[in-house]
């Protein structure tokens, strides 16, 4: 039983250009400025549910079940990027003893690890990131901030053979399909692009909104205006294999993707944005275009 603002959100996303939900619209440029303000924050102003200190331990819980493997089977030549890092805590606990204390497998053929990329909006490393990267060789962890994913080049970036996003890009873009794009773009044949969102219509649509009265925080509508889960969308892109599992014990509850590139030739149905309201992460609405 859907939420009466999920269908009024679904008839929204039905709406014509003209509607106030509208990108270009007095209203949609107001939400944009209040989410940039948050990416601002600081100290005591930083909004409750924007975490930017998620370790390591937080992402295996959070993301498919895939992951760990993944990353503990990343060789020194190889490349992971962390899209919304916060302050990279996760990248500076894979370079870790502990880390390999808990992952013997791959231990040898790993030997100096993968080399990584932190990614976020705003700077918010702590004199820890620089004391880790003083202790590696150059260039083996790098900080990137200032810039969204679009606004670096592919030939800036480079490839990776895995890519994470927790509750950072995936969860804030107004352009969803052009950043799922970007993504696979960067991403290597056999690479794994592991993320997450929270509160959204599952796979097996089991779930309902979590909050009373309020819609999915991430909604997809068909040209026809009928609902199209995230997890479907996905599956539609050509050239990858996704799973998805839903985490109902997650307040609210979260589905983690695992997005697993076979080819090249990657093409992602493309989704007009058509709502967003400001929050940690944002409400978003999405239709697919014609």
């Amino acid at each position: 039983m859907k939420s009466p603002r999920l269908i009024a959100l679904l008839i929204c996303l039905g709406a014509s250009p003209a509607h106030a939900a509208d990108p270009a619209s007095p209203q949609f440029a107001e939400e944009i400025a209040r989410q940039e303000a948050i990416y601002k924050s600081r100290g005591a102003e930083v909004p409750d549910g924007y975490v930017i200190n998620r370790s390591l331990l937080s992402y295996t819980q959070a993301l498919s079940e895939a992951f760990d493997r993944a990353l503990g089977m990343l060789r020194p030549h190889e490349r992971w990027l962390d899209i919304g890092a916060g302050r990279g805590q996760a990248i500076l606990d894979y370079y870790t003893p502990k880390f390999d204390m808990l992952h013997f497998e791959g231990r040898d053929g790993r030997g100096s690890k993968a080399r990584a990329i932190a990614m976020s909006i705003e700077d918010r490393r702590t004199p820890a990131w620089h004391e880790k990267a003083a202790t590696l060789a150059p260039d083996k962890i790098r900080y990137l901030a200032g810039r969204r994913l679009r606004e670096y080049s592919r030939e800036e970036l480079g490839k990776f053979m895995l890519i994470t996003d927790v509750v950072g890009g995936f969860s804030y873009t107004t352009n969803l399909s052009q950043f799922v794009e970007q993504v696979l773009a960067l991403l290597d044949v056999n690479g794994d692009f592991f993320t997450v969102l929270a509160d959204v219509n599952s796979q097996d649509g089991a779930n309902k909104p979590y909050y009373e009265g309020s819609p999915y925080l991430t909604a997809i509508a068909g040209a026809d205006g009928a609902e199209v889960k995230v997890c479907s969308w996905l599956k539609s892109i050509t050239c990858v294999q996704v799973t998805c599992e839903f985490r109902p014990k997650w307040q609210p509850p979260i589905e983690a993707f695992h997005v697993h590139k076979v080819c090249n030739e990657v093409s992602v149905p493309p989704l007009a944005p058509v709502h967003f309201e400001a929050g940690t992460p944002p409400e978003r609405g999405f239709k697919l275009a014609n």
